[in-house]
């Protein structure tokens, strides 16, 4: 493992770690004591660019180039690969917005894209094409909000992006205070991968607007392999969930990171020490760059069958596939 103390002499607030986060896979790279003729490497990523908090960095194994952690946010020359069937809209994004800013493809919810930013860039990212630019901005968002204000049918909306929690917290306040004043909604649902790559995010005064709603407030994670849950990250939730936050977990089934029994089944065991259930596996949404990553639905079926038949039913994480126009996700087999 990476210790901290090779890259920081004081934990620095989550801003600081932001800023300073690994920009050039080299110097992560070298930090691991692995070399570009230990890896894969894509020289140059692309207009996907590259970025790796080092919270999340010191969770990595030294001089192992198969690293779980590793291989989730380098980038490898396998991702110019052109492969039939993956493309730059795989969940029919494109198709469900009603607004540039909202998204609705199932009844009752919809999505609301508030930042384009992530504090890690994860390589198998189905929005990694998405077209920010278009939705993202002050007047989208008040265009999205009026549209929900309007429509009654909905009750739970989830912020979403990019990662919301990249927000300062007077911008996710101003959001949810906005969303709390229109009488029809419930619950709000915020996706996000920010606080495994830095767990420093979870404040006081975040957990503490989160908590000040009217609407049920339940935080979605975004976690694949437990050696991303480190004792840091267990206590960081843990402490939110004595506070009050709900936490659930989605992962995506990942070759050569997380497709075998043992590695899921110690997931979710850490998941729910660390005060988070297991919500969700999904099969690897098909967007251009990812095909590497892939697992074909015949192994995921034998993958869940195992693991059912390892795990409690409140360990059991649902196994599901998105497809473009459906009005729910897909359980595999």
């Amino acid at each position: 493992m990476i210790t901290r103390s090779n890259w920081r002499i004081q934990p620095p607030d989550w801003i600081e770690e932001l800023r300073s986060a690994y920009a050039n896979p080299l110097h992560l790279l070298e930090a691991l004591g692995l070399t570009v003729d230990d890896v894969d490497l894509a020289t140059n990523p692309g207009p996907f660019s590259f970025r790796v908090p080092h919270p999340f960095a010191s969770r990595m194994r030294r001089c192992d180039a198969r690293d779980p952690l590793l291989l989730q946010v380098l980038p490898r020359t396998e991702e110019f690969a052109k492969v039939r069937g993956y493309g730059i809209d795989p969940v029919g994004d494109l198709a469900s917005r009603r607004a540039p800013a909202l998204l609705q493809k199932y009844s009752g919810r919809a999505l609301l894209i508030v930042t384009g930013g992530c504090a890690i860039n994860c390589r198998y990212c189905f929005r990694r094409h998405f077209p920010y630019p278009e939705a993202t901005g002050t007047a989208h968002l008040e265009g999205a909000i009026a549209d929900i204000a309007l429509d009654d049918s909905l009750s739970e909306i989830i912020l979403s992006g990019g990662d919301p929690l990249l927000l300062s917290d007077d911008h996710i306040g101003a959001i949810v205070e906005r969303l709390s004043a229109i009488a029809h909604l419930r619950r709000l649902r915020i996706h996000t991968r920010l606080p495994v790559a830095i767990p420093s995010r979870m404040s006081g005064a975040l957990i503490k607007l989160l908590l000040d709603t009217r609407l049920t407030t339940v935080i979605v994670l975004h976690i694949n392999h437990p050696n991303e849950i480190d004792a840091e990250l267990n206590g960081v939730l843990r402490r939110c969930a004595d506070q009050g936050l709900r936490f659930l977990n989605q992962s995506v089934l990942l070759r050569g990171i997380n497709d075998d029994v043992q590695t899921l089944v110690e997931l979710s065991e850490s998941l729910f020490e660390a005060a988070v259930l297991p919500y969700y596996v999904h099969l690897l949404d098909p967007v251009a760059g990812a095909a590497h990553f892939d697992v074909d639905e015949k192994a995921a079926q034998t993958i869940a069958g195992h693991l059912r038949a390892a795990l409690p039913g409140y360990l059991m994480p649902r196994f599901v596939r998105e497809t473009p126009g459906g009005n729910a996700k897909l359980p595999v087999g």
